[in-house]
């Protein structure tokens, strides 16, 4: 029997390429690790949704496309980063490892590049979302 929390896990996935998201979603899969519930994903394409959204303050983890256009993900995990209470832990998907340094200014909390690789996605995904489990702040 696995010891995993009750209730899904909500992961935002901002893109505004569907096929990009739905490649992000696949290499999460629906449980990331056993320990770990399900993911509800919540897939958004454009920086305002993603502002709107976070502002509810029910995601866990975020997931950023830094090649997403006309916002680029790393800008829209900057802002999270500087403007939401409580933000949630953010990955950061790059196109090419140069762009890391990049990673670092939006202030992700880990960073996987393309192509991508499921096992990584997974794992660094698993990681945000015990980090978050652990460390949410109380509802005020």
């Amino acid at each position: 029997m696995s010891d995993a929390p009750e209730g899904p896990m909500k992961v935002l996935v901002y893109s505004d390429d569907a096929n990009t998201r739905e490649q992000i979603r696949l290499a999460i899969g629906r449980r990331p690790a056993a320990d770990l519930p399900v993911v509800e994903f919540v897939e958004i394409a454009t920086q305002p949704a993603v502002v709107e959204r976070l502002d509810r303050g029910d995601i866990d983890v975020v997931v950023v496309d830094g090649e997403a256009r006309p916002a680029g993900g790393l800008g829209v995990a900057r802002q999270a980063k500087d403007e939401v209470f409580d933000c949630p832990p953010i990955l950061a998907i790059i196109a090419r490892r140069d762009d890391g340094w990049l990673a670092t200014w939006s202030r992700a909390d880990a960073v996987v590049s393309l192509p991508l690789d499921p096992m990584a996605v997974a794992k660094a995904v698993a990681d945000l979302m015990r980090w978050r489990a652990d460390n949410r702040l109380p509802a005020l």
